[in-house]
């Protein structure tokens, strides 16, 4: 019976161990995806308490409290609820999450900031509070501290296209930290013309990019011109969330009239709507190729779905799920609307549906090319997949059809200064799902070879992919 949680953690084999202490575990770390504060890393921001490290803003962790029948004044905080009593209610919620990532990520986390290897438990809950808490308020436990511990060099945040970027230009004065900390584009809420933050929005774009916007060439003009400031600052990344992929074979014409009509606060059609994002995609993807930045599709998420709670805690609370739509076709096509005047730009593809693994990974390699070594990639095992399994199901479908050897590897996804040992919990599971290929006879025991592979997929070929100036 091997420990919990020992040095040789997930790895099963004698090939996996060597893979992974003497090749992917010193690797550096580019969390070229993430939800953190810009400002709180310029701010370097320090925490209080093991509960506003921890629980904070992490709606993974919210779930399973719910689901483990704690209040949710517990769970986000509310009257009568104290930053402990929120920490003793994940407490024991934790012992009984064996089998989610959670369980691992928690005790991860734990032992590799601050040493503490304790079961999380409702026993142990006082003794990991007061040892957490000492640390925190003392020296080197800051935001900046954090990253740098885990040996970040690129932390790109999620960023709105009528942001300042502020705190991305103050933190580039900051002398003693060498983590580049950039900007991605996400221009969601220009897409989203059903919705009613979609005038607003527009309104917000004019003032952002200090131009007119009261038709659809001059929203193009606005767009472009803010895209070009956050390339300015260093921005490398798109990033679009695609409930569902839309195409429809449209003209700017069209796309234009069904502007107005949004701008003038009337109700856009289904099928307008499609022809308004198609258009706009393709717009923006023939930029990002011009600029030689890397677009993202977040694919398939069913947001909200508790509207009641929706309207008490807002969005991105854990209340979200896994979406079911048809994305073959309609992505085919708007990739291929893209690639037909070679201007499709470098593109990773995420789906929250695990079915849909096996249609990325095949119908990227209708779009490789170009003498980029994996320019379309398929994106890392994503929230709700963003386990053990999942992970394994991504890589194994990205192996079968194409390269995997060309991986440009994990991202955190996470609001969390918290969360990098996920990193280390993705590199363990590769080096063991490579290290029992080996075993298997099924790849040959080559360190050289397969090291210089885990290394590639743990960092360097996202440093290679993505244009971060490393």
């Amino acid at each position: 019976m091997k420990p919990f949680l020992d040095d040789n953690f997930l790895l099963n084999n004698e090939t996996a161990v060597k893979l992974y202490h003497e090749y992917a575990k010193q690797m550096p770390i580019i969390d070229y995806h993430c939800h953190l504060s810009p400002q709180e890393i310029y701010e370097n921001i320090r925490f209080s308490n093991l509960t506003e490290a921890w629980l904070y803003g992490d709606h993974y962790k919210w779930r399973v409290m719910r689901a483990n029948g704690a209040e949710e004044q517990y769970v986000t905080g509310g009257e009568g609820a104290s930053d402990y009593d929120r920490f003793l209610a994940y407490a024991k919620t934790v012992p009984n999450a064996i089998g989610n990532p959670l369980y691992h990520w928690s005790h991860l986390e734990l032992q590799r900031f601050f040493g503490v290897y304790e079961l999380i438990n409702e026993k142990n809950a006082p003794v990991i509070w007061e040892k957490v808490n000492a640390q925190l308020n003392g020296e080197g436990f800051a935001a900046r501290d954090l990253i740098t511990k885990s040996n970040v060099k690129v932390v790109c945040t999620t960023d709105d296209p009528t942001d300042s970027l502020e705190y991305h230009i103050k933190i580039k004065d900051i002398k003693d930290f060498e983590c580049k900390v950039l900007p991605s584009f996400r221009p969601d809420k220009g897409l989203e013309i059903n919705r009613p933050t979609f005038v607003p929005w527009v309104q917000k774009l004019e003032q952002a990019a200090s131009q007119k916007v009261s038709n659809y060439d001059e929203f193009l003009a606005a767009m472009e011109s803010r895209v070009r400031f956050f390339h300015s600052i260093g921005g490398r990344v798109s990033d679009h969330a695609l409930d569902f992929v839309p195409f429809a074979e449209t003209n700017k014409d069209e796309a234009a009239a069904i502007f107005a009509k949004a701008l003038q606060g009337q109700a856009v059609s289904f099928e307008e709507e499609n022809k308004y994002k198609t258009y706009t995609y393709t717009f923006l993807g023939k930029l990002y190729a011009e600029l030689g930045w890397v677009m993202q599709f977040h694919i398939s998420a069913h947001r909200a779905n508790n509207t009641r709670m929706l309207a008490k805690l807002g969005p991105d609370t854990g209340y979200d799920s896994i979406n079911d739509t048809n994305i073959a076709g309609p992505l085919a096509r708007l990739l291929d609307g893209l690639a037909s005047t070679d201007s499709l730009p470098k593109t990773i593809l995420y789906s929250l549906n695990p079915k849909d693994h096996y249609v990325l990974a095949s119908l990227m390699g209708s779009f490789q090319g170009g003498g980029v070594a994996g320019k379309l990639q398929l994106g890392s095992a994503w929230w709700f997949l963003d386990t053990k399994l999942g992970m394994i199901e991504q890589m194994n479908a990205l192996a079968n059809n194409g390269l995997l050897s060309r991986f440009v590897g994990m991202l955190t996804d996470s609001r969390s200064l918290l969360s990098y040992p996920r990193h280390e919990y993705f590199r363990r599971i590769l080096c063991n799902l490579i290290g029992e290929w080996v075993e298997d006879g099924e790849a040959p025991n080559d360190m050289e070879l397969l090291g210089n592979m885990v290394q590639n997929i743990s960092y360097t070929n996202a440093k290679e992919y993505f244009d971060f100036g490393l």
